[in-house]
């Protein structure tokens, strides 16, 4: 099962299992390294639920919910 990044709850987790972005926003993400197979958790959601801080890779990373929303998770 599969569900958006944004649906996520801080401490849930999951893996890539890929994105709905495309072009430019599809590019940023790759650039910043969320790609298929990549654990992703998120630490912190701000007070009205936008921005979300997530783990990867060893950094934390903010994105808009909107963003976080074309990013798809599983297991």
């Amino acid at each position: 099962m599969t569900r958006s990044l944004a649906a996520c709850r801080v401490g849930d987790s999951g893996i890539v299992q890929g994105m709905t972005a495309e072009g430019v926003l599809k590019r940023h993400f790759l650039d910043l390294g969320i790609t298929k197979g990549v654990r992703i958790t998120v630490t912190r959601i701000a007070p009205f639920g936008d921005p979300i801080e997530i783990r990867l890779r060893g950094y934390h990373l903010s994105l808009r919910r909107e963003e976080a929303a074309k990013i798809r998770l599983g297991g």
